[in-house]
């Protein structure tokens, strides 16, 4: 693991130059690998010596392994690696002599976990998760308390670190699923041929989602300082990408950008951007704490305060409707 201030988290494999980790031979089963002997070295002196299980690595009772194994069953937000990120964050800071350029550096994000301004609280705070949010900053606070950050220990506290976690962090996506997507792009097929391969990814897409849910193309989540300071719009003129399949994000323009233009990207996907505008505000509010005033949201406004869901609910009753009308014009005809 590296973590390079811009990155602030990174995971670095290099498939061809490897070092394992001479502590800790498997994390979750996983071996830990590093792309050199420099990087492991990074890794051990900013944080991963908090955090190595070393002997206890087999042991559930310890108390990493107790918080892991909690998360496992949890996984909210979808971000697979959410808790960790957290336990790094108190790792790097446990592990640093100048603890206050680390916190200064972590409070450039937002940890705000509500915004009492729209009367928005986060959807981690809501009944359904607080009891597994009390549990979790138990095991927490058990596995990794540290007096420099006891404010993060507390019930608020800790719920502000973890709506940080949930609001600024980045899904990493190096699926090999996803690059073989990709690249079937790329290929030369007739139109029948694309009709088969679509449909036929399409069906693969949804086989795999039922076991994955959330977390297909997301092998863990990051903080990266320049792309969070970018604000969402849903007509993105940037996007945020993993096109090496490691942890590096590129931000690529999709489009002119002017000097002095703000970027934007999108914190929503292809498909959310595609619904309605009530459905896009409800996954952004619930999940980042805000509501768009995009050019689209703008421009939108009219619109019935409708989730696509709710819009596809009344179409089909609509249909429903016009079908019975024409069974009864049908049966009047008779």
């Amino acid at each position: 693991m590296a973590a390079p201030e811009d990155d602030m988290f990174s995971l670095c494999v290099d498939p061809t130059k490897v070092s394992s980790c001479v502590e800790v031979r498997f994390i979750d089963k996983i071996k830990v690998m590093y792309c050199s002997d420099e990087c492991r070295q990074a890794a051990a002196d900013q944080y991963h010596r908090a955090l190595c299980l070393g002997s206890s690595q087999e042991d559930p009772n310890h108390p990493i392994s107790k918080l892991k194994d909690a998360w496992k069953s949890m996984h909210y937000p979808p971000e697979t690696s959410s808790i960790m990120l957290m336990a790094r964050m108190v790792a790097t800071v446990k592990q640093a002599q100048d603890k206050g350029h680390w916190q200064k550096l972590f409070s450039q994000f937002c940890s705000r976990a509500a915004n009492e301004e729209e009367e928005i609280a986060h959807k981690l705070l809501g009944e359904k998760f607080q009891g597994q949010l009390t549990l979790l900053r138990t095991l927490f606070t058990t596995a990794l308390y540290d007096d420099h950050l006891n404010r993060w220990f507390t019930p608020e506290g800790f719920r502000s670190l973890f709506s940080l976690v949930g609001t600024n962090g980045q899904g990493i996506g190096t699926s090999s699923l996803s690059q073989w997507v990709h690249a079937c792009d790329a290929l030369a097929l007739t139109s029948q041929q694309r009709e088969q391969l679509d449909s036929f990814i399409d069906q693969l897409y949804k086989d795999v989602e039922k076991e994955t849910g959330d977390f297909l193309n997301c092998e863990g989540s990051g903080l990266f300082l320049l792309q969070s300071a970018c604000n969402h719009s849903c007509i993105p003129n940037a996007a945020a990408s993993f096109p090496s399949n490691n942890f590096l994000l590129h931000l690529s323009a999709l489009s002119d950008i002017s000097p002095g233009e703000e970027i934007g990207i999108s914190y929503l996907d292809c498909c959310q951007r595609d619904r309605s505008r009530h459905s896009r505000h409800k996954i952004l509010r619930d999940n980042y704490l805000f509501i768009c005033s995009c050019p689209k949201c703008v421009s939108q406004m009219d619109e019935l305060d409708l989730t696509s869901d709710e819009e596809e609910e009344e179409e089909e009753e609509e249909e429903g409707e016009a079908e019975g009308d024409d069974m009864e014009d049908e049966m009047t005809d008779v």
